[in-house]
């Protein structure tokens, strides 16, 4: 009986131990290894051979790691993409450092393929200038895209790049005889967008939450995402993808959402 009883309690402390050995393995994942975990995901679009590979990353929330920095432009460039698209917070933190900018636009010079990118909320925030910006991507070949339009080299893709800094954004129709897509920062405002139609529409901002729980996902995300939380979503106005972002804000943790580019052939 003495022998019975002790494996009882034996096992009983097994079992209790089983989700604190549960809840620091999540620990560990999501502070130390996560966040510089980097995930390449690939999306094709349509059936046939694609005529144009582009990688999308967005919400860099560059804060100093100069060496995952490094490594992201270097994955990037691995992909050979035709051009890059960027969907913004370049930097961000609760305190913006202007060296910030400086470091993560040296670090974006080394894109070897045409850079085009919009505003995020964190550019607006902290009041960035955005001349060296536009600088920094017409040097790539791209562009930095204020509620403007520009066509790729080869003349078959549209780029329309909303800054969502208006309630009523005024119309960039989409341009006949190319492939269109839109960079824009907030997936909800997708919503807004009447009866344009695209072929590809590219947003950041929501993180994908930072933290993604088993059965039921993000339990808090940033405002102006809505529905629109991570992952490909077919809308009235065209594909949509949200990109999970690369850095972080606020709590420096990932958990079940790792940082991504993602690498998309249409």
């Amino acid at each position: 009986m003495k022998r019975m009883g002790f494996w009882r309690m034996k096992r009983r402390r097994f079992l209790i131990s089983l989700p604190v050995a549960a809840l620091a393995v999540a620990v560990v994942d999501a502070v130390w290894i996560e966040p510089r975990w980097l995930k390449v995901r690939r999306l094709r679009l349509n059936k046939g051979t694609p005529s144009h590979r582009l990688v999308h990353f967005t919400d860099l929330h560059y804060k100093g790691d100069r060496a995952f920095a490094d490594k992201v432009v270097r994955e990037i460039n691995r992909q050979s993409p035709n051009f890059v698209c960027f969907t913004g917070d370049l930097i961000g933190d609760p305190v913006d450092k202007p060296e910030y900018l400086t470091d993560a636009l040296a670090i974006l010079e080394g894109i070897r393929a045409p850079l085009y990118g919009v505003p995020g909320n964190h550019e607006y925030w902290s009041k960035t200038l955005f001349a060296p910006i536009a600088k920094t991507f017409a040097a790539t070949g791209g562009a930095w895209l204020l509620d403007q339009q520009v066509r790729t080299h080869d003349g078959r893709v549209t780029l329309t790049g909303m800054t969502c800094q208006s309630q009523r954004p005024a119309p960039l129709r989409p341009a006949g005889n190319t492939k269109n897509i839109l960079l824009l920062h907030y997936p909800a405002w997708v919503k807004k967008l009447g009866e344009e139609n695209y072929d590809l529409m590219l947003a950041g901002h929501s993180h994908g939450g930072q933290v993604r729980l088993p059965f039921i996902g993000a339990p808090k995300l940033a405002f102006a995402v809505d529905e629109y939380e991570l992952g490909l979503f077919r809308t009235k106005n065209g594909s949509l993808y949200v990109n999970p972002g690369i850095g972080w804000f606020a709590t420096p943790i990932r958990f079940r959402c790792r940082p991504e580019i993602t690498v998309i052939e249409m």
